[in-house]
């Protein structure tokens, strides 16, 4: 995961997000579409052919891959949480009736793996070193991330359990309830936010428990007629907030994902 010669290690921000990703059936196709709707460039990793890094101006934003194995795998957006030790981590998720999916598996600089909560919302996790200074709510990185699952208590509770939010330990992400959310911080930046109300046996994934990333965007409307123009479709009406609008978007391949962008953007 690591993209410059600056080093920062899983330890120093464990609990925290620190990447996104996503894994296509068509990785050219993939770029093709989030180059247009998000203004991402891609370059190659030393992972391989198979594994890119979006960039938009200049930072990295997210890894979008080739789609391995089964072609019945769904196409999804993950988090992935930095945490000291894998292996502790993957016993942690067991021991709560949890499903480990993949690995943990040596990856790169480091190792990785993905996991489902136990109303089934995927994550991954991920310990070795870090994009420096890649935090969600700055920069180039996601806006934010939005866990939408039936009972945010037993959600933070959990992952708060395995990932050591609001712990005693120096540096760990802290948790509090505000605005009808369980908030997650580390240091002085809001890094994600669970909610409820989603529904575990929904036919529609769009309201069943699941991990939603929010990307910026300049222009809403202009960012939608990119998806439908590159064959993907609106998931959700336009929603606001006194500071921002936003809407669900779905990529070719079904993967849902979130465009953010300023209240003022025209009509």
């Amino acid at each position: 995961m690591r993209l410059t010669a600056v080093s920062t290690s899983s330890h120093e921000i464990f609990g925290a997000p620190c990447w996104v990703s996503l894994l296509a059936r068509d990785l050219g196709s993939a770029q093709r579409f989030y180059g247009a709707v998000l203004g991402w460039e891609f370059r190659p990793t030393h992972l391989g052919h198979g594994m890119m890094v979006a960039f938009r101006d200049g930072a990295p934003v997210a890894g979008v891959g080739a789609l391995g194995g089964s072609a019945d795998a769904p196409v999804v957006w993950t988090p992935y949480f930095a945490v000291d030790d894998a292996d502790v981590t993957a016993a942690r998720i067991r021991e709560r009736g949890a499903t480990m999916a993949v690995g943990p598996l040596a990856f790169g600089t480091g190792r990785a793996a993905l996991a489902a909560d136990p109303a089934g919302a995927v994550f991954g996790f991920w310990q070795g070193e870090v994009v420096p200074d890649w935090s969600v709510g700055r920069g180039s990185a996601p806006a934010w991330l939005e866990l939408r699952t039936r009972d945010a208590f037993a959600a933070a509770i959990f992952y708060g359990e395995v990932l050591d939010w609001g712990s005693e330990r120096p540096s760990c992400c802290t948790v509090s309830y505000e605005h009808a959310h369980v908030v997650l911080r580390h240091g002085h930046d809001t890094v994600a936010r669970i909610s409820g109300g989603a529904l575990e046996a929904a036919p529609d994934p769009e309201v069943r428990p699941r991990w939603r990333v929010h990307f910026r965007v300049p222009d809403l409307e202009a960012a939608v007629d990119a998806a439908t123009g590159q064959g993907g479709r609106t998931a959700s009406p336009v929603q606001t907030s006194s500071m921002s609008r936003w809407i669900v978007l779905a990529d070719p391949e079904g993967a849902l994902f979130t465009v953010v962008a300023p209240q003022d953007t025209p009509a």
